[in-house]
């Protein structure tokens, strides 16, 4: 009898908790998702959403979407349900509670080909550690007293071969520059050396990989990827190891102060390496390249960069005349240069490096009328910001004169909504160091050359990766000596 009772007690508990588990539930408020649509099972949207296209542009996959949703949409892209933002307000928030709210979440592909221990998909206690490294070689006192040298040295090494008359790649051009930067700034590998080029032919060979579909099978871009991947983590190792060898007090190149001053394991200063190696060259070498681009189009532009520039080199040649000597560029001149920082800000809002960035949601977090669940992917997309026609005249337009005031911008100050390097905690710590690279080059390219384009025209396309298929082929003439 005890025996029924307590087996009688026991369901009514159950049932009890069943009925309050239910009204619970009945109480809480649903979901307020987006608007959006999920997609094909499994691959959801991605394929259309990945679909290259023109890089001044957000492409018509975001253009249909923002008019048929808005600029919040719900999405399912790379096999995970998917908050699309090309929200501004949005967008900033997301970055600035990187850690509280939002967590960096790339691909597992890119995890396994950058490695897991690249600056790009770490985040926590290990991210910052790492980003204090970067920040401290990248710091404004090593880029005013080694780094403006060494940018000019490498901008006039490249220039130099260009001969009148003649028809280059400027994308190519800009890779190698950035990449003999990077590579004697990381490693002091000097340029043109064998060992040097050989690291440059596996380097190409793993960017390749880093922007094709992450499918291992033996012959595909990304398999080969992976191969050069091992071959440059190998020759980093070398490097690494002279190092420690010579024991030197004090080295000028990264590895050096890292192997000397950081309590990093090998396969973290491996992974740090290359990461800094694939940000400080990749997404400069681009940039430049759509400086190139877009200023072809705009002879007033290169006009009036070009008598900034002339107003500097003829201080110059003043100082040059009275000590006999030759005059690098100083930290005064790189701030003189106010109109080519527009010209840099223009090209980073319209041709938009960094398209969107990949986050995820810590915990059920509400946007305004919007609810955004926990674990849920968050993409901020930066590109349909910068090219919001309701935050900036005419955003499809080059106009760097709308950086001088707000009579040209439709927004009272259009460096509230600029974020071409990202944001908050995870802010690019070679920001600075790409608009120098940028200026530097800008200056030696607009006194001593014209250039127009080739015959054979070429367009920046988003891969997502923004990319010139054909390389940007330019006809450039050497301008005479004033």
């Amino acid at each position: 009898m005890w025996d029924n009772l307590g087996v009688e007690f026991t369901l009514f508990l159950v049932c009890l908790s069943l009925i309050f588990l239910n009204l619970c539930k009945r109480k809480q408020k649903p979901l307020n998702l987006p608007p959006g649509s999920m997609g094909w099972p499994f691959l959801g949207e991605t394929i259309a959403y990945l679909k290259p296209y023109t890089a001044n542009t957000i492409g018509e996959f975001m253009e249909q979407h923002i008019s048929r949703y808005g600029k919040i949409y719900k999405s399912h892209l790379f096999g995970e349900p998917t908050i699309v933002s090309a929200d501004a307000g949005l967008n900033r928030f997301i970055l600035q509670n990187e850690g509280k709210l939002f967590e960096c979440s790339y691909p597992r592909s890119i995890g396994g080909i950058l490695g897991k221990w690249s600056m790009l998909v770490l985040v926590g206690e290990m991210h910052r550690d790492m980003r204090i490294i970067s920040l401290n070689f990248l710091s404004n006192s090593r880029l005013k007293t080694h780094l403006l040298r060494e940018v000019e040295k490498h901008t006039l090494l490249v220039l130099s071969k260009w001969t009148h008359n003649s028809v280059i790649s400027a994308q190519d051009e800009s890779k190698k520059f950035t990449f003999n930067l990077m590579a004697e700034h990381i490693m002091s590998l000097e340029p043109g050396k064998p060992e040097t080029e050989q690291l440059k032919r596996e380097y190409i060979t793993f960017m390749k990989g880093v922007v094709s579909a992450p499918l291992n099978f033996p012959g595909t871009a990304y398999r080969r990827a992976l191969q050069s991947r091992s071959i440059i983590l190998r020759f980093i190792e070398r490097k690494m190891e002279e190092r420690i060898e010579k024991k030197v007090e004090e080295e000028d190149d990264l590895l050096g102060w890292v192997v000397k001053n950081s309590d990093l394991s090998k396969e973290q200063i491996l992974d740090l390496v290359l990461s800094l190696l694939f940000a400080g060259h990749e997404t400069s070498s681009v940039a430049i390249s759509l400086a190139i681009y877009f200023l072809q189009a705009c002879p007033s532009a290169v006009q009036q960069l070009r008598e900034e520039h002339i107003e500097i080199a003829m201080a110059k040649r003043e100082t040059q005349t009275e000590t006999g000597e030759a005059v690098e560029l100083s930290w005064d001149d790189y701030k003189k240069m106010e109109f080519t920082q527009c010209v840099i800000s223009e090209t980073l809002r319209l041709g938009n490096v960094v398209r969107f960035l990949h986050r995820k949601a810590l915990k059920d977090v509400r946007y305004k009328e919007y609810d955004i669940p926990c674990g849920w992917k968050v993409l901020p997309v930066i590109a349909a910001v910068h090219l919001d026609p309701t935050l900036y005249e005419q955003p499809w337009h080059f106009n760097p004169w709308r950086w001088q005031g707000n009579t040209h911008g439709r927004a009272p100050n259009p460096t509230n909504h600029m974020m071409p390097f990202g944001g908050g905690p995870r802010l690019c710590a070679g920001s600075e160091l790409a608009k120098l690279q940028m200026a530097v080059f800008i200056h030696h390219l607009v006194l001593n050359f014209q250039w127009c384009a080739t015959a054979d025209s070429d367009l920046p396309y988003a891969f997502p990766f923004v990319d010139f298929p054909k390389g940007l082929y330019i006809s450039v003439k050497r301008l005479e000596k004033k």
